[in-house]
């Protein structure tokens, strides 16, 4: 008799499966009878239109049936990276199938010359040739005949068709198990959804006469599944917000008089967007719960100016403020400052890093934990046991991502609830912010201070190195420096890329009249600390580095960055790495020097460097040809990665998730009621796959 499949049956009981087959499916994730459900297809392919390679054009998902013509490999450039290439053909035409790794083992022997194969792939556009890149093959069988359907497209796992998997998918949904439904009924039907069974039945088993709207991810199927996916991470932030208000906090009482004599005190006027930023979180400090709120703001937009501002507001409320940044020397930076602006107002400020030991490190806890101490600037070493407050008040972490959860946490248990503000100079897109600090209320620095330069950036080639090192030798002669930034530390063998080790003694030899550094991410923090603050004296002219400087302290007398192997970086970081230069009163230069083996995208990277100096602009750019995931690095945003939502195609839908799950959190904050408590259950699952 057949074992009846329930939602959670393990996968290898599904007929047509079984053990073997199961360990292959649980490698991919795909555990239990919902995993094999939720094996979304990847697109749809409309048989009643048949597809030549003629017709093809770049960015398009396409099946399409062709012959194989031939099969080879070979190395990519000097490097032992290996290529394989299957190139295919029909009547109209031919094109190239490229691997830059083998998919699986036995992959390539599958095939034949003169073969009949399904290509599924996405078409991409490389130097002015169409061709794919991973597509999956499988050989033509007798289920694969022309049919007037609509037919959904799985990726390929591990040689199982796609044709394969569709009949495994189908079998279990037209066996009688129930799908249960975690999403509130008044949820689904406030928001015009299918209901859970319909949707996945119509999903993987697409309606010919939807064919336009599955080709567009906008059929009422699609719809509600991505907006399951939504629900769930917006439902988690609600939550989280929720648990946040609850939570008692001091409200910081003051006038606001201290931060008026700082402003009164600077040499120049602040934007409007630096005063708007200010004001909110001056109306977040005077609330009695903590305030939990992301200044995002462009390089060099005032970020750390507005901290200030807030620190200032919070000792005049005999509050203590910790400012943690990622790196000494960028702490040193920090304190410099700090003490330069608020000092003249009687405030107190120390500086505490592992590099402050001994009895200057004992006098300095004493003092905090006496609360002599105003504003403690400092790396993870404020996070140690023996540091104590009085009175910490207001909490500053500087470039957030660089924290784990772990640690911010254990600086908030220092105070009694402290007000939490998180500054980024990393432009993140509204629905990305939604998505990702959705716990968190979001101010927005989108103004440059008047009188700052745009910084002149222009692509060039490895061919042209000769003339953009001739520029550099006349900008150091007029007494600027220089950036030149590799991509990696050290000679690579799967990568034919300069490297930062040896291009510095080259370009040491090429300047030998000039002072060159080296610095990278093997080197001691000290090492490291030691040529930055060289390089900050101009005893070194030239700084020859990896992506260590992209987070970074101020050098306003560098005026030049030269990116090497510009089409290895992504946008974000181009644009991050750009804003090293251009913080002082001489015309800035970027130039983005490209490798020759060149993608569509790495060039239309650099046209779009060259474009715009607006980190959000670029950031929009970026997720657009990225996605959330890579965006962020996935792991370390905490964001999961969608099946089928998409942040930019999709916004609509994560709007409506989003006041959904924030209704769903102010009817019920603890999702205690019996009718909420599938949803409940989900939503652990979930969590678990986000933070571990």
């Amino acid at each position: 008799m057949a074992m009846a499949l329930q939602f959670d049956t393990d996968v290898q009981f599904v007929k047509g499966v079984g053990p073997k087959l199961g360990d292959v499916f649980r490698r991919r994730g795909i555990a239990r009878v919902q995993d094999l459900l939720e094996f979304y297809p990847r697109a749809y392919e409309d048989r009643r239109a048949i597809r030549q390679i003629r017709s093809l054009v770049p960015d398009q998902l396409v099946s399409i049936k062709a012959q194989i013509q031939k099969i080879r490999s070979f190395n990519l450039g000097k490097s032992r990276r290996k290529v394989y290439d299957v190139v295919i053909g029909d009547a109209s035409g031919r094109i190239s199938c490229k691997y830059f790794r083998v998919p699986y083992k036995g992959y390539f022997e599958r095939f034949q010359p003169f073969q009949e194969v399904r290509v599924i792939g996405k078409v991409t556009q490389y130097r002015g040739v169409l061709e794919f890149h991973h597509p999956d093959i499988h050989p033509i069988t007798e289920d694969e005949e022309n049919t007037n359907e609509l037919i959904s497209i799985y990726t390929e796992i591990e040689g199982q068709s796609s044709a394969k998997i569709a009949r495994l998918i189908r079998s279990v949904l037209s066996s009688e198990h129930p799908i249960p439904d975690p999403m509130p009924f008044w949820i689904v039907k406030e928001n015009g959804l299918l209901p859970l069974d319909r949707a996945l039945q119509e999903i993987h088993v697409p309606k010919l006469e939807e064919a336009d709207a599955f080709l567009n991810f906008q059929a009422p199927s699609q719809r509600r599944l991505i907006f399951d996916e939504f629900f769930m991470i917006e439902l988690h932030m609600a939550l989280k917000r929720a648990g946040v208000e609850k939570e008692k906090s001091t409200p910081i009482q003051a006038q606001g008089l201290w931060p008026q004599r700082l402003e009164a005190s600077l040499e120049f006027e602040l934007t409007g967007a630096q005063k708007r930023s200010f004001a909110e979180i001056i109306s977040d400090l005077r609330k009695p719960h903590p305030m939990h709120r992301l200044v995002q703001g462009d390089v060099g937009s005032g970020k750390t100016l507005v901290a200030l501002l807030a620190a200032a507001f919070a000792a005049e409320g005999e509050m203590q403020t910790a400012l943690m940044v990622p790196t000494e020397i960028l702490a040193e930076q920090h304190y410099a400052n700090a003490s330069r602006r608020l000092a003249p107002l009687g405030m107190r400020v120390a500086l505490l890093t592992s590099q402050v030991k001994g009895k200057e490190r004992a006098v300095i806890l004493q003092a905090l934990k006496a609360g002599e101490i105003d504003v403690c600037i400092g790396t993870h070493a404020l996070i140690q046991d023996d540091v104590e407050f009085a009175k910490l008040g207001l909490v500053i972490v500087d470039e957030q991502h660089r924290f784990g959860v772990e640690q911010r946490n254990k600086l908030k248990a220092k105070g009694l609830s402290p007000h939490f503000l998180v500054m980024t100079a990393t432009p993140i897109p509204r629905t990305l912010a939604m998505t990702v600090y959705g716990d968190l209320d979001v101010s927005v620095i989108d103004e440059l201070p008047k009188g700052r330069q745009p910084i002149v950036t222009r692509k060039t080639f490895a061919s042209k190195r000769d003339l953009v090192m001739g520029f550099v030798r006349d900008q150091i002669k007029k007494g600027r420096q220089a950036y030149i930034v590799y991509p990696l530390v050290d000679e690579s063998e799967t990568m034919d890329l300069k490297n930062a080790l040896e291009e510095y003694t080259k370009v040491k030899a090429e300047f030998s009249d000039f002072s060159v550094g080296l610095l990278h991410g093997r080197m001691k923090s000290s090492e490291k600390d030691e040529i930055m603050q060289g390089f900050r004296r101009n005893e070194i002219q030239i700084l020859v580095a990896t992506t260590v400087i992209e987070v970074g302290v101020d050098v306003p007398n560098a005026n030049i960055m030269v990116i090497e192997h510009a089409e290895r970086f992504g946008l974000s970081q181009l644009h991050q790495l750009r804003g090293r230069v251009g913080r002082g009163e001489y015309k800035s230069y970027c130039v983005l020097v490209l490798g020759y083996a060149l993608s569509e995208e790495a060039t239309k990277r650099a046209e779009i460097m060259e474009s715009t100096n607006d980190g959000f602009k670029i950031a929009e750019a970026d997720l657009e040809m990225r996605g959330p995931g890579e965006f962020l690095g996935t792991k370390q945003s905490g964001l999961p990665g969608f099946k089928l939502g998409n942040l930019v195609r999709d916004i609509k839908i994560l709007q409506e998730a989003r006041a959904a799950a924030f209704a769903l959190a102010a009817r019920d904050p603890d999702l205690k009621r019996p009718e909420h408590q599938m949803v409940r259950a989900k939503l652990e699952s979930f969590h678990k796959m986000w933070v571990g």
